[in-house]
């Protein structure tokens, strides 16, 4: 018998609410049988959508944690720590905080999840910022970015910590054992960009991290770079541009493929070659951004995600937590020492 990996679920959050967080929980407890899951939220809309055969009281492989409190996506972040105590959101933190839970994964208002993260969880020693970090697709897998928006300026410390956390990230996921680092810059050249982006690179040049220079936006999907740091204002507006760019190639593709009779028919004989790359790009098989350099595993599901991408979201906690990425931080960050 595995180890039982236990993840507290913010299930009220969203756009979509239980519709999506409800079968996105089963479904990652069809996919994992060591997972046990705590579902956080309304018990009276929430058991009706469980199927009957697992409100069975043997080998109940989940819980509900009844609240009927929830941070809503436009709530103001001081209102929402302050007044709601027993929000779904919060009463996941907590679990993680009181080892109720090894994990917690919210699809709620971002920045209040980041800040009532920092505040109950703390940070990990030698980190002073949580950085949010995401996954891209690319032509060799996938890379990993941070900052996407939790950190709109940065120092170049800042910066050099994001590489750490990002590093232990790709490790932990073991999609590479020496990840490949890039630092998001408006040139390759090491005399581009301002003195926080050139005076970080010089930081992780120094350390031990398999860092590889300056690496400019149109690269980023090239699979040369496991990650990608940059401060959360460049990666944020890196972040949207690329969704929108895929939205809009996705409209061309539709409306080229509609426009006639003679077109509808190629849109058939092209169907399993548009498949196979509509799947390899699919934004919902990414989903689950990670809150790194807490003392705790905190992942932020897109606000819009469906079931699916949520039981993605929930895999990106529960790989995490099983190949003990705080472990790994912790012992990346002490290996390093300090630069300041």
């Amino acid at each position: 018998m595995h180890q039982k990996i236990t993840i507290a679920l913010d299930m009220m959050s969203g756009d979509h609410g239980l519709s999506a967080s409800v079968p996105g929980a089963i479904k990652s407890l069809e996919d994992h049988d060591d997972l046990f899951l705590i579902l956080i939220g309304d018990e009276s809309l929430i058991l009706p959508l469980i199927p009957n055969n697992l409100k069975s009281t043997e080998n109940t492989r989940y819980i509900i944690n009844h609240t009927t409190e929830h941070i809503a996506m436009d709530d103001e972040i001081i209102t929402a720590i302050r007044s709601k105590k027993k929000s779904s959101m919060r009463l996941g933190i907590n679990a993680v905080k009181n080892k109720d839970a090894d994990a917690c994964v919210s699809a709620g208002n971002t920045g209040a999840l980041m800040a009532l993260s920092k505040i109950i969880l703390k940070m990990i020693p030698g980190i002073d910022r949580p950085a949010i970090c995401g996954s891209l697709p690319t032509k060799k897998g996938q890379c990993h970015i941070l900052d996407l928006g939790a950190n709109v300026e940065c120092s170049a410390e800042h910066l050099y910590q994001f590489s750490i956390l990002g590093s232990a990230l790709v490790q932990s996921l073991e999609l590479s054992a020496k990840p490949i680092i890039g630092l998001l810059n408006v040139g390759s050249e090491e005399f581009k960009g301002n003195d926080t982006i050139k005076n970080a690179g010089q930081l992780i040049q120094k350390s031990k991290l398999n860092y590889a220079g300056f690496i400019e936006g149109d690269e980023m999907f090239n699979g040369n770079f496991d990650v990608i740091v940059s401060d959360g204002f460049a990666g944020n507006i890196a972040l949207k541009s690329i969704e929108g760019v895929a939205k809009l190639i996705s409209h061309f593709i539709r409306t080229e493929f509609n426009k006639s009779l003679l077109t509808r028919i190629s849109a058939l004989i092209s169907y399993p070659v548009m498949k196979a790359v509509k799947s390899k790009v699919d934004p919902r098989k990414y989903n689950g951004a990670s809150l790194l350099g807490l003392q705790g595993v905190v992942v932020k599901s897109h606000g819009g995600a469906d079931s699916y991408a949520f039981s993605q979201a929930i895999n990106t906690a529960y790989y995490e937590v099983k190949n003990q990425i705080l472990d790994k931080i912790e012992s990346l960050v002490h290996s390093e020492g300090s630069h300041e």
